[in-house]
């Protein structure tokens, strides 16, 4: 939901607007001149503008323009009637979202509306990195293991230069947010930064989508269109899952990479545009090499910098802090305090698969405080926030099942001299070795987990004589 100034001076189209996007949970505000609007901005700078091109006085194209000035990030959508389609792609060449002929649809404009919405607040939401997991913020990279660490250098390399950026990693690692944090510390940070979704648009769409059409192109090309690519003219695009995108348009792609111009659908004249390509995609682009699935010469000029994104399996040491930091973040969002978390659930989340990484531990955390109603998150939430039941009386008897026949064993097999003592230290030992492999060797965490104090454990260590491994940590 967003606020959004509707500038036109039909009365009737303004009230229209206001109780369509109303109904859909939005703030408007409306002005029936530039002028008006212009000061409306000034005084509290909206979410989204939606501006007629035909206003008395000041111009819908001046209007833009001086939007623009006050605050370059901010999303504007230009209306035109039928006969000013020239001045609204004017519009769209200097930077507004995107325009739409009068009469419209109220579906595609909620659609539209829905889409600027969504790239302004890509645009001003800062993702900030290696933040303390207690901070409170909307966007971070969370991580201070050696795999993250490198992460933020490759960023910080890549930002200031207008270099291809090709991002790869595994679903749920963070791709979008390291495309986003790379633009806003670039030089074309105050410029437009549009996203494409390669897979989640149709191929029959997604050519038009990028490079706009002309009139007539295909059936329904009613009018000229401007393309993503031409839309964020000065800015940065951002290609999601380019490893999806047609084999057909990537050539399309590979001249604007190495032409700086692009075609409309319909048309043969070259468009220059400048824009900075970021890509990113989790194909094994090699294999889709050799099957021919993909360019060479489009690889290879996206790879201009490389960047990978560790699994959460390649930073466990993470999970902690990116538990801690969601925990405060939906915490916020819900309006509750920070319950905190067990050590015991912390232990379990270090341990679990993630095969969904970063963006399955956001979930599973997110529904762990829900279920924990207000309570330190437990064990038992988190096993319900994963989908695994606790451990259920049946489980437990069989557990016990287990140890009493290893008992049974023990006492019709073994002579010891104090048999209670015997098994008892079997059974500490074994106890303690499987608490150190669960908090990864630490020392401190294990006996936390075990209720002993430190000294304690590693005396029964000592006593016990355990060889866990160089993998064992003292805190």
């Amino acid at each position: 939901m967003g606020t959004i100034l509707i500038i036109d001076d039909d009365s009737q189209l303004r009230q229209s607007f206001k109780k369509l996007l109303t109904e859909e949970g939005h703030a408007v505000k409306a002005a029936p001149t530039g002028e008006t609007g212009i000061a409306m901005v000034r005084e509290s700078v909206p979410d989204l503008v939606v501006t007629d091109v035909r206003l008395p006085g000041m111009n819908g194209l001046e209007t833009f323009k001086t939007i623009r000035e006050i605050d370059p990030k901010l999303p504007v959508i230009v209306m035109t009637a039928f006969g000013t389609t020239e001045t609204a792609i004017e519009a769209t060449k200097l930077g507004a979202f995107d325009y739409v002929l009068k009469p419209f649809e109220i579906p595609d404009i909620l659609a539209l509306i829905e889409q600027a919405l969504e790239a302004g607040r890509f645009m001003r939401s800062k993702v900030e990195m290696d933040v303390a997991p207690d901070t409170i913020s909307a966007e971070a990279i969370i991580g201070r293991s050696k795999a993250m660490q490198e992460v933020y250098k490759a960023i910080g390399r890549a930002a200031p230069t207008d270099a291809t950026v090709l991002i790869r990693g595994e679903t749920g690692t963070g791709k979008e947010l390291v495309a986003r944090a790379i633009y806003q510390h670039s030089l074309r940070a105050d410029k437009p930064f549009l996203v494409v979704n390669c897979v989640a648009i149709p191929e029959t769409l997604l050519e038009s989508e990028l490079f706009g059409y002309e009139k007539g192109a295909f059936t329904g090309a009613l009018s000229r269109r401007v393309g993503k690519i031409q839309q964020a003219h000065g800015g940065t695009v951002f290609l999601d899952e380019i490893g999806d995108m047609p084999f057909a348009i990537q050539a399309k792609l590979l001249r604007l990479l190495q032409e700086k111009s692009i075609e409309r659908l319909g048309s043969r004249e070259p468009i220059p545009v400048d824009v900075r390509i970021i890509a990113a995609t989790n194909r094994d682009l090699e294999t889709a090499l050799t099957e021919g699935r993909f360019r060479e010469d489009l690889y290879y000029r996206l790879k201009v910098v490389s960047l990978w994104l560790p699994s959460l399996q390649d930073r466990t040491s993470d999970i902690p802090l990116l538990a801690d930091y969601f925990l405060a973040k939906y915490a916020t969002e819900m309006g509750a305090r920070n319950p905190g978390m067990s050590e015991e659930a912390k232990v379990f989340l270090s341990n679990h698969p993630w095969p969904g990484h970063v963006r399955e531990l956001a979930n599973a955390i997110n529904k762990a405080l829900i279920f924990s109603r207000g309570g330190p998150v437990s064990m038992e939430d988190i096993f319900r926030a994963v989908g695994q039941e606790p451990a259920s009386v049946q489980a437990d008897k069989s557990a016990e099942d287990v140890i009493s026949q290893w008992i049974r064993r023990s006492l019709t097999s073994s002579a010891f001299d104090n048999m209670f003592n015997a098994l008892v230290d079997q059974f500490a030992s074994v106890l303690i070795t499987e608490a150190l492999k669960l908090t990864g060797g630490n020392r401190v965490r294990a006996a936390k987990l075990l209720g002993l104090s430190r000294p304690t454990l590693l005396s029964k260590i000592k006593k016990y004589r355990l060889k866990i491994g160089a993998s064992v940590k003292s805190d």
